[in-house]
């Protein structure tokens, strides 16, 4: 096979570590915790935090809570922020942080909405993080209750919009990528961000979505 085009390029890439997962993205550790997510799109979450400043990070989707872990870290290194993470499925080995806040249940229960509003209250900036359930329903739902909460100069990222074929898993259905577009198309308070895909290789593409009024 020629390739003859940046993009073909990064395509290529995109597919082949998504295939490898053993080795790659499924076998992703942060301080011994698993993380799956592409240490690229990790490094760009550090560069976000230290210049937002967020005193209040909010995930949706736990799994193991390295990326939580991961966050919260970084909130130490900076001495500012807190992380709310949620997730459906509770896991009672998920690595203890006094940054970190574990919520059990559906990211869009009225019960969970609820307590995200309580400990959000009297937060000034805000960054939100979706990485759930990835079908274009729920997340779409996500965008719409989350992005309230985001403030201005702040990001809200979807993750994975890579799935259906963007470039990868196109058999997955509508996902996090037809989410975020019909979500900008009705809510011009956000913008994707570009610069925030630099290193090319992201499991986020059009996924970093900066408030900007």
């Amino acid at each position: 096979m020629i390739i003859n085009s940046d993009a073909e390029i990064i395509r290529a890439c995109h597919q082949l570590y998504y295939a490898r997962k053993e080795q790659t993205w499924g076998n992703t550790y942060w301080l011994g915790v698993p993380v799956q997510k592409c240490p690229l799109d990790l490094w760009i979450y550090q560069e976000i935090i230290y210049e937002t400043r967020p005193d209040l990070i909010i995930e949706c989707g736990t799994a193991s809570g390295g990326s939580a872990l991961y966050l919260a870290s970084i909130c130490e290194l900076l001495g500012c922020g807190q992380v709310i993470t949620i997730d459906i499925n509770p896991q009672p080995d998920r690595p203890p942080h006094p940054r970190i806040t574990y919520l059990t249940g559906s990211s869009t229960s009225p019960e969970i909405i609820e307590q995200v509003r309580a400990l959000a209250a009297g937060a000034t900036r805000v960054m939100v993080v979706l990485d759930s359930d990835h079908h274009k329903d729920h997340v779409l739902q996500e965008l719409r209750i989350y992005s309230t909460l985001v403030t201005v100069g702040c990001y809200l990222i979807v993750e994975d919009t890579n799935l259906n074929g963007h470039p990868v898993a196109p058999d997955f259905g509508p996902g996090p990528w037809e989410a975020v577009e019909e979500f900008l198309g009705e809510n011009h308070d956000f913008e994707i961000d570009k610069s925030r895909e630099k290193f090319m290789l992201t499991a986020n593409e059009n996924g970093y979505l900066k408030r900007i009024r």
